[in-house]
């Protein structure tokens, strides 16, 4: 009975966790690594294991750090079967097409630009193609339901456990028998949701266990409340309108674009925005995950639930805009002001965030507002670190908008509901992953009564 680690290992992307029971090898995600650019170079490396010695594939959510190598794994050779949530399928799906796209797209412009500066083909590839993304959605098998265990083999039994993190996010609890004399349960947190939360369900209580694999991405701070930053994202807006700037947000297509669309419609109802405002949400993923949102009612906590059983849409906005065309979202470039433009990624390593960046950036009357996570070397890093200027599309932008970093909004737990999540773990072994070094070391130092491992990238341990 093993346990090894192939991703997210001191730092936050790449999540990717492999278990060794009963002779079948289970993978916990096989996620993107996301740094200075979407095709992280990190990603093109061997996975550290055969892909097609793996068995299953055990998804916690549809976040691109958590399934975004799995077309690259079924192009290895994986021919296993992928289980998750149905919510997290239909996700899934998109996320893993519109990453194929932006790839492809990458590819196409670097070729360009390196035949225009040398005469010669560039030989660059994506890391996977639009039909190996569609070929991973073969090996999608049985569907998890939250509480119902799974028996994947003899010795091997999982369950899905809401996460509360994004749409059918999960933790997931795998009981473990070899030879009939050892056995260990061993709880993934996946990605943990924060607390109180307008749309989704808080986390369960997490299951008892031996071990326990858990996510460290903000193990070293606490949010501010949610109320505060919402007051701050509209004096945010209502500041740079008064100005006459654009308000760009990069914007997380799965769960951030729909709770800012619900606190952008609760602002205007309430009059604390102006029920002119025009809102672009200008990524064709969001807007897919937008429609997926509102066919799970189900999913939602019962405030939300409330909205749909009487008829109202918590994702309506007046004027909002939705663009899923290139030429449409060209078009947005025309308006110099007045205008709300939420577009992907949320980190602005890749869509056409760059695109608004680039024409608002070194504009004084604008603002930039991040609401999420930023990665270690990405472009929303840089921005919000204080560089003076940054590269986008090889040019040199000046950063004159005014910046906005709202914490409030993160769909992570903090510092604190990290910690009472492991308290009631009452795990004996704690292996911490899906965080940076300090982070974790600062974690680690909290945490009582459990042996703490911080794996590095491939290391294995004996269970």
């Amino acid at each position: 009975m093993k346990l090894s680690f192939h991703g997210a290992d001191r730092t936050v992307t790449g999540s990717c966790h492999m278990v060794e029971c009963a002779g079948k090898r289970i993978l916990i995600d096989c996620g993107l690594y996301q740094g200075g650019r979407e095709i992280h170079e990190d990603n093109s490396e061997p996975f550290g294991f055969d892909p097609a010695g793996i068995d299953y594939v055990l998804l916690t959510h549809a976040h691109l750090d958590h399934c975004g190598r799995l077309p690259l794994l079924v192009k290895r050779g994986f021919h296993g079967e992928i289980i998750t949530t149905s919510t997290s399928r239909e996700l899934a799906r998109v996320v893993l097409l519109d990453a194929a796209h932006l790839q492809e797209e990458e590819t196409r412009y670097r070729t360009r630009n390196s035949h225009q500066s040398s005469g010669k083909v560039n030989e660059n590839e994506p890391l996977y193609t639009t039909l190996d993304a569609l070929n991973t959605f073969e090996y999608f098998g049985r569907t998890a339901s939250y509480g119902q265990p799974l028996d994947l083999a003899a010795g091997v039994r999982a369950t899905f456990l809401d996460a509360g993190h994004i749409l059918g996010s999960s933790s997931v609890y795998l009981e473990l028998e070899e030879q009939k004399n050892i056995r260990r349960t061993l709880l993934f947190s996946g990605d943990l949701g924060n607390a109180g939360r307008p749309l989704l369900r808080d986390p369960i209580e997490p299951a008892k266990t031996d071990l326990v694999v858990m996510e460290t991405t903000y193990a070293d701070r606490m949010h501010k409340p949610l109320q505060p930053s919402v007051e701050e994202l509209y004096e945010a807006i209502n500041g740079t309108l008064k100005r006459g700037g654009n308000i760009i947000i990069p914007t997380f297509a799965l769960e951030r674009a729909q709770e800012l669309l619900y606190f952008l419609r609760e602002g205007i109802g309430q009059k604390h925005l102006p029920g002119s405002l025009r809102v672009f949400l200008d990524s064709p993923m969001a807007i897919s995950a937008t429609t997926i949102f509102e066919h799970h009612p189900e999913a939602y906590n019962s405030q939300t639930a409330e909205l749909f059983r009487d008829g109202r849409d918590p994702f309506y906005v007046p004027g909002l805009q939705f663009t899923r065309e290139t030429a449409e979202s060209k078009e947005i470039n025309n308006i110099a002001g007045g205008a709300i433009i939420m577009a992907g990624s949320g980190m602005c390593t890749g869509g056409r965030v760059r695109h608004h960046l680039k024409n608002n950036l070194s504009r004084k009357e604008a603002s930039i507002v991040f609401v999420g996570y930023a990665a270690s070397g990405t472009l929303a890093r840089l921005i919000i670190d204080g560089a003076k200027e940054v590269d986008i599309f090889g040019e040199e932008v000046p950063v004159r908008a005014q910046i906005h970093t709202i914490g409030g909004f993160s769909a992570h737990a903090d510092k604190a509901e990290l910690l009472n999540w492991h308290e009631q773990a009452h795990a004996s072994r704690t292996f911490l992953v899906h965080g940076e070094e300090k982070a974790m070391k600062h974690f680690a130092a909290l945490i009582r009564n459990t042996q703490v491992e911080m794996p590095t990238l491939n290391q294995t341990f004996d269970l």
